[in-house]
């Protein structure tokens, strides 16, 4: 573990979200001060916050705020020797529906906080979510379709998985909005030597996430089925994404802090790469075969950018710092079942994972 961590002071904008929470106790772990800048208009982030104060009594600093602000982002940042940047309109749907509040909280939000940095005699450290929207929709991507998954028909393509080499191909607000803030964070990186680095996230999952369907579709099966809700399926279902335990996430931004100086300045594709996939398809199976719940879903329209395929290629990150996911799918879901069922306040959930046999999983 970098020394420097142990020493820091981390602002973390969106502090109180699902990955913002768990980065935020693992530095508070590491006896890190740390600043959760967060506005708290997500759903459920009161919940993730709450638990960061009873975990970590007196030791949490919490600044209610919005990114949008300059003022609050530039006080902020001046006291920080790491800004983790995760604050952001986090929907496709979303920014189909208001493209210009997505616009100003992504791409705006963005430039406050890197002007931020920019100002200071000593700019801090600066680690940013992008997603794998930038791509677009991978529509020349040939494709074949098996009874439960999309797969590359490309067999190198299959084993690797989509690297940094990939054309940016913004498609939906949502794509353009991130994408437009992973080049001012590269950028910055170059033009004023701010040491930055960008992961282009893959879908992350774990505890203290409050799934959607629009965003944290893990969580959201999971929490559905507990509770003996259909399940909204857009598309055919056969789609592939990797995924990634939020743990081995935040192992990665450790592992980059360490070796700031070999990825300062770069994008990484960030997931659990081709050893760690599903389609939405093959999750209903092991919800229902392993964990032995009903599931019951429906079909909807494919949405605007959604990719029938999507799997990162962690590689050239991994070769960078030694990091490598440690969290297997099976071994994820079942430790995200097991604290959406125990964690839970919803007696129906609670009910629902005792009727699934929640003691029986290992």
């Amino acid at each position: 573990m970098n020394s420097e961590l142990r020493r820091a002071t981390v602002l973390v904008t969106g502090g109180a979200g699902f990955i913002g929470s768990n980065l935020a106790s693992r530095l508070l772990r590491l006896n890190a001060h740390v600043i959760v800048l967060d506005n708290l208009s997500r759903r459920y982030v009161g919940k993730n916050l709450e638990w960061l104060r009873d975990e970590h009594r007196g030791r949490l600093d919490v600044v209610i705020g919005d990114v949008r602000d300059p003022a609050v982002v530039r006080r902020e940042v001046a006291r920080a020797t790491h800004v983790f940047h995760f604050a952001a309109q986090v929907a496709v749907t979303s920014s189909l529906t208001d493209p210009q509040f997505d616009f100003d909280v992504n791409a705006g939000g963005t430039l406050n906080v890197l002007e931020a940095v920019r100002a200071q005699p000593t700019p801090p450290r600066v680690f940013y979510t992008s997603t794998n929207k930038v791509y677009g929709g991978l529509g020349d991507v040939e494709l074949t379709e098996s009874a439960t998954r999309y797969e590359p028909s490309d067999a190198g393509l299959r084993a690797r998985g989509i690297d940094e080499a990939r054309p940016l191909d913004f498609h939906s607000p949502y794509g353009c909005s991130k994408g437009t803030a992973d080049q001012y964070v590269l950028d910055y990186a170059r033009s004023f030597g701010i040491p930055a680095v960008v992961f282009r996230m893959s879908c992350i999952y774990g505890p203290r996430q409050f799934g959607t369907e629009d965003q944290g579709w893990v969580a959201h099966f999971l929490i559905r089925a507990l509770r003996g809700e259909p399940i909204t399926v857009y598309g055919d279902g056969k789609q592939v994404r990797d995924v990634l335990f939020v743990d081995d996430l935040v192992n990665a931004f450790l592992a980059a802090d360490a070796h700031m100086d070999r990825v300062r300045g770069r994008a990484f594709n960030m997931g659990g790469g081709p050893d760690n996939t599903t389609s939405l398809l093959e999750l209903f199976s092991y919800m229902r075969d392993r964990l032995g719940m009903d599931i019951a879903f429906d079909h909807d329209d494919w949405r605007v950018g959604d990719q029938r395929y999507y799997v990162s290629n962690p590689e050239r990150f991994g070769k960078l710092t030694g990091w490598s996911p440690r969290v297997g799918v099976r071994e994820g879901v079942e430790r995200l079942f097991r604290w959406l069922a125990l964690d839970s306040r919803d007696r129906s959930v609670q009910r629902a994972a005792h009727a699934a046999n929640l003691t029986g999983v290992s």
